[in-house]
């Protein structure tokens, strides 16, 4: 069976709280000139290399003028009033090698649409490759939900307390207790691990249409059962330091992941050799001798003493008792009887 490697696919907010704005990871990952409406600053990535594809794609209510990048964000960072508002969401994941440019395309687009544009988020996706054997995509996602005019609905609403009998609870300053609660299911905890169980199922379902036997799985080592620790994603910064052979932290860290890796690997396959020549001694017929209990008669009749007395020629009027250890002489001088 081919080897199954794990996928590490983060999943993160940009948030405004945090100093980022959705316009500049936009331009970022398009490689492209945007600029913020909301706080007059212009992000230039048209010199930033790597970038093979961008592309966006909307659900069938969203506003035509969408597709522009700059309008999309914008629009995003405008109606996003606080200073601690949460702006998107970003998913990385990596492209398998073994897929031509056009296939990992055809990926990309299959699982954005199945998993987020027709559940009604705008999505923004970038490929990137810089021929150092990591093919990766960025893909930015909406979080506020588009009403079916196009115009951009509440992230929550309000929602009151009720008792037992399905009254309002009285708040005691002359209003109702009441909590928000999200208009979209988005939020949910629980999305993470669909949205990387996805992927997971889709780049299985390209890799098999290509012909390929390579497979990927989304969860842990330890959730597979296989004993591998696993590497620390680097990050940006960190990749870019190692491929000008700079050594970082990080680096480090994986290299002796790495070596520790290839070790378990070693002493598990030898603990199986050991467990299966021993099982197979075990397994032998009771008439047939072990060679494990013959080897251990053996050394214990060559490390059994042995003794002979008699007179030695030199030795007049005493006897020497000689005795073997592990087929060496050490003679043993008595007194003649």
């Amino acid at each position: 069976m081919f080897p199954i490697d794990f996928c590490h696919i983060p999943v993160s907010i940009i948030k405004r709280s945090a100093g980022r704005s959705a316009v500049a990871a936009a331009a970022y990952r398009s490689g492209t000139k945007l600029t913020n409406e909301w706080d007059g600053l212009t992000h230039d990535y048209t010199r930033k290399g790597g970038i093979v594809h961008a592309e966006i794609m909307l659900p069938a209510h969203a506003p035509p003028e969408f597709a522009d990048r700059s309008t999309l964000w914008n629009s995003v960072e405008q109606i996003e009033k606080a200073r601690d508002s949460q702006l998107a969401r970003e998913i990385e994941a990596a492209l398998p090698r073994e897929l031509s440019r056009e296939q990992q395309l055809a990926l990309v687009r299959a699982y954005v649409k199945d998993n987020f544009v027709d559940k009604g988020m705008c999505a923004d996706f970038a490929i990137h490759d810089k021929g150092t054997g990591n093919p990766h995509v960025h893909i930015m996602l909406t979080i506020r939900p588009l009403k079916e005019n196009g115009q951009w609905g509440a992230k929550c609403r309000k929602a009151y307390d009720l008792d037992e009998n399905g009254q309002r609870i009285p708040d005691g300053k002359g209003g109702w207790k009441n909590h928000r609660v999200d208009t979209t299911d988005w939020n949910d905890k629980g999305n993470v691990e669909i949205w990387r169980a996805a992927w997971a199922a889709c780049t299985n379902r390209a890799l098999e249409s290509a012909g390929r036997p390579e497979r990927i799985d989304h969860r842990s080592y330890k959730r597979q059962g296989i004993d591998k620790i696993p590497s620390v994603h680097l990050g940006p910064a960190a990749s870019q330091m190692e491929k000008r052979g700079i050594r970082t932290d990080k680096g480090e860290v994986n290299r002796q992941i790495a070596a520790d890796n290839k070790l378990l690997k070693e002493i598990k396959a030898r603990i199986t050799r050991l467990y299966r020549w021993s099982k197979a001694e075990t397994e032998k017929p009771q008439t047939q001798q072990s060679s494990l209990t013959a080897l251990w008669e053996a050394q214990q009749q060559l490390n059994a003493p042995r003794t002979r007395t008699g007179k030695i020629p030199g030795f007049a009027g005493k006897r020497c008792t000689i005795q073997l250890f592990a087929g060496k002489r050490h003679p043993v001088y008595a007194a003649a009887s």
